[in-house]
């Protein structure tokens, strides 16, 4: 891509500029600042309804019994079994087990604080379901 045709369009940036590389006048390789790109922001959009809606159902999920404030909280990092255990240091029939409430309620203190800090969170965060999912 040339310079002068590096994209400028309103983007998730929201105003802010990041480096992009583009070919100058004479072909070699620069930086230049782009404020976005069009498709950009229409793909994070698309991504972000995702998440959202995977936030949902988790969160009714987790309302109804079915899975544990584990999974609420792995949803929320955008984080999968494969990509938490490997985080946590577990198999991952371990992280799918710890899914259960019931086996969650029973996790010892420090596996807990492991997941907590795997996920960014604290142990007492870990173990609420915040009251709205948004």
């Amino acid at each position: 891509m040339k310079a002068a045709d590096v994209p400028q369009d309103d983007s998730v940036l929201e105003g802010l500029r990041r480096a992009c590389y583009a070919e100058d006048s004479e072909g070699r390789y620069v930086v230049v600042p782009s404020r976005g790109w069009e498709v950009e922001r229409v793909v994070n959009e698309h991504a972000n309804k995702a998440l959202r809606e995977a936030l949902a159902e988790t969160h009714k999920a987790v309302v109804a019994g079915r899975l544990s404030t584990l999974a609420y909280h792995m949803v929320r990092c955008q984080m999968d079994v494969r990509l938490l255990a490997a985080n946590v240091g577990l198999y991952r029939w371990q992280v799918r087990r710890h899914l259960k409430p019931r086996i969650f309620s029973s996790l010892r203190s420090d596996m807990i604080h492991r997941y907590a800090r795997a996920l960014g969170t604290t142990s007492d965060e870990l173990a609420r379901l915040p009251v709205s999912h948004t």
